[in-house]
């Protein structure tokens, strides 16, 4: 599948075009931005890009009004469909959010609601009891998605609203072409509606994509019950800059052989779940991290430990941002792109990582692991690459069995000689293709 070898990039639109956060309903065709950094973005090594929500919202995008059209503020569907066949002949495939647990108070269905109340055809669609009222006042009381009452909770066991969705999935994918869909808060959709929906996206285009939002739990069994492709690794995502900020590779380490490693109880061997070292709706790495030093690491870790890399857009040149400074703060737009020494790194961590079948397919073994450094094998076939890391203000000497004498470093492109010992640099990161 296309995407077990992808490298993603996440452009949250809304932000990215500078589009006001309230929708005023001024048409303008900012979506158009995208096609200017394609360059960029292909310099980057992306195979792929997830856009965050692109439908008409009250704001955000995650409150939807109209699953039919793309966002005002952005432009029209003609514009993301040109936006989407740039990508294409690019080489560069599209994921788009598909926020299919709630809508916004502006969806057109809940507005019949409101107006007509009793009489509204769509009062199923929702979860209603017209003998309570809302904390809008509205004369009926409805279920909103964890108490948020601007996020309507859709109703995915009635069959009109599951029919309706799928017609629209349809359209996007015969008009726009997209490739796969990103499902927000996904543990909280009906596994049923997941089938119905996994079996419809089979039936229109061959490997359709779709990876569900996922924080905690068993991700094997998940990925089964769910019937998708993938889940976003939140259970790494916290180690990966923790393990760098409390200098102790144990706890990544750990979280990574217990869904990945050789042992029979592994939850996800041989899943290919969505890694990230930041997104939309979480403080930027550089902003978290307490090293910068240690951001080049923390990206060899990413593209390296089994699963599937994705970039948030900014993040690659060390872009800040905190989360307690409210969402804004991580969805702003950049007038251009930035090429630094961390831009350079990520555009070779892209490119090791889409040539060698090692990083895509090879399960993972620990060979050294201390407090600041970790060593570790990913072998597939024939192929054999390991991963070294040192966080550490000094040299570290490792002592191992390489299995060889010499190995090729896929970053510098040099020879690496495992006589004596390897020494590895402060604060470096190596990804050396083992002699067989």
């Amino acid at each position: 599948m296309w995407y077990e070898e992808a490298v993603f990039y996440q452009i949250y639109p809304l932000g990215f075009c500078g589009a006001p956060f309230e929708n005023d309903g001024i048409p303008d065709n900012r979506i158009l931005k995208v096609i200017d950094w394609i360059p960029h973005i292909k310099d980057l090594g992306i195979t792929a890009i997830y856009f965050s929500p692109v439908f008409e919202s009250d704001t955000h995008g995650y409150n939807t009004r109209d699953y039919g059209l793309i966002d005002t503020r952005l432009g029209t569907n003609d514009d993301f469909r040109t936006v989407v066949d740039e990508l294409h002949r690019n080489g560069i495939k599209v994921v788009i959010d598909g926020v299919f647990n709630h809508v916004g108070r502006g969806f057109w269905a809940f507005k019949d609601v409101l107006e007509k109340k009793w009489d509204s055809e769509y009062k199923d669609w929702f979860h209603i009891s017209f003998d309570g009222n809302s904390n809008y006042n509205d004369g009926l009381w409805y279920e909103g998605w964890e108490g948020n009452y601007d996020l309507v909770k859709l109703n995915l066991q009635n069959p009109a609203v599951v029919s309706h969705i799928l017609d629209k999935v349809g359209y996007w994918i015969d008009f726009f072409d997209i490739d796969g869909l990103r499902l927000d808060v996904a543990y909280c959709l009906d596994h049923e509606f997941l089938r119905r929906l996994r079996e419809f996206t089979d039936s229109r285009k061959k490997d359709f994509f779709l990876l569900g939002e996922v924080l905690h739990g068993e991700y094997g069994r998940m990925l089964g019950e769910m019937h998708l492709n993938s889940l976003t690794n939140y259970q790494c995502y916290k180690g990966i800059y923790s393990s760098f900020n409390s200098h102790n590779m144990f706890e990544i380490m750990n979280s990574l052989m217990r869904l990945f490693g050789p042992e029979d109880w592994t939850v996800c061997r041989g899943a290919h779940l969505l890694s990230f070292a930041d997104n939309h709706d979480v403080t930027r790495i550089a902003s978290i991290i307490d090293d910068e030093r240690n951001l080049p690491l923390v990206y060899t870790l990413v593209f390296t430990m089994p699963g599937i890399p994705c970039v948030y857009y900014g993040s690659e040149w060390g872009a800040k941002g905190r989360k307690e400074e409210g969402d804004p703060a991580l969805r702003v737009s950049f007038d251009k792109p930035v090429t630094n020494e961390l831009t350079k790194h990520i555009s070779s961590l892209a490119r090791i990582k889409s040539a060698y079948s090692a990083l895509n397919y090879g399960g993972l073994r620990i060979v050294v692991l201390t407090n600041g450094q970790c060593i570790f094998e990913r072998k597939f076939e024939n192929q054999r690459i390991m991963v070294a890391f040192n966080m550490d203000d000094c040299d570290y000497t490792a002592h191992f069995d390489a299995g060889c004498g010499q190995a090729h470093e896929l970053i510098t492109g040099t020879i690496h000689d495992f006589g004596g010992g390897s020494t590895l640099r402060p604060h470096s990161s190596e990804i050396w293709l083992m002699e067989n």
